[in-house]
């Protein structure tokens, strides 16, 4: 898998050629806040009305798929419940990751832009959140390209875990 980044920007996410765009929000966060609060903006709202009919709640497991064109750049907008803000630990993001990436596959979907669980609210750090992505990943080998919602100094973090990842994979590849 191929990972990018992208800064958490309006304009930036509309440069971008990707088949989905998926993202994360808790259940206890209102307003929803940056990749998600700009999409909702995007959207005129559409999010915060299905939370507020109750349509969209936010709990752990909770997967959406809303059209987002013409609003947005890219076919599919996947939005992935991932519980309570104070619950998230490394155990939740693994699965709120893993039912992300499976989803993705199941749709077919092979070049996606995301944002990880536990980012929107700093809840995890940068470098952990990608090993998680990166170790999930290596399960998916239909995801060819992942650009990654983040702002700069966080992909500054998040760049070293992704080199060594590379670096790992290039040994395993000569060895064989």
């Amino acid at each position: 898998m191929e990972v990018r980044f992208v800064a958490p920007d309006l304009r930036r996410l509309d440069e971008l050629k990707s088949e989905a765009l998926a993202l994360c929000f808790f259940e206890d966060q209102r307003p929803l806040r940056r990749a998600v609060g700009l999409v909702d903006w995007r959207l005129c709202g559409q999010i915060s009305r299905m939370l507020l009919r109750g349509r969209a709640t936010g709990r752990l497991g909770e997967a959406l798929l809303i059209p987002a064109r013409p609003r947005l750049p890219f076919d599919k907008l996947f939005l992935f419940g991932a519980g309570d803000r104070d619950a998230l630990d490394e155990e939740v993001a693994v699965q709120v990751v893993e039912h992300m990436l499976t989803t993705l596959d199941r749709a077919l979907v092979r070049t996606s832009v995301m944002a990880l669980p536990g980012r929107s609210n700093d809840g995890l750090a940068p470098e952990h959140a990608m090993r998680i992505l990166l170790e999930r990943g290596a399960r998916h080998p239909e995801q060819d390209q992942v650009v990654l919602i983040e702002p700069g100094e966080a992909q500054r973090a998040m760049m070293p875990v992704v080199e060594r990842e590379r670096r790992r994979e290039r040994a395993e590849s000569l060895e064989r």
